[in-house]
């Protein structure tokens, strides 16, 4: 499971989205990061709980990928 992706060539001022930070002015939260494939998925959940695409980074992009990883 993806928790946080990375994305642009340089880390320190990449963009960086984790699962469960608000986003857009608070009014939905990072639901999920998924391999999507052909890139990776980047899924939001508003208040009513309702869960939509929110953005798509396909392999050319560079990005930096941290899984959950739990002992």
């Amino acid at each position: 499971m993806i928790r946080k992706i990375s994305v642009g060539s340089d880390y320190k001022t990449a963009m960086h989205y984790i699962v469960g930070q608000k986003v857009m002015q608070d009014q939905f939260i990072i639901h999920n990061i998924e391999n999507a494939g052909d890139g990776f998925k980047v899924w939001i959940e508003n208040s009513a709980k309702e869960v939509m695409a929110w953005k798509f980074f396909n392999y050319t992009m560079p990005v930096s990928i941290e899984y959950n990883i739990e002992f």
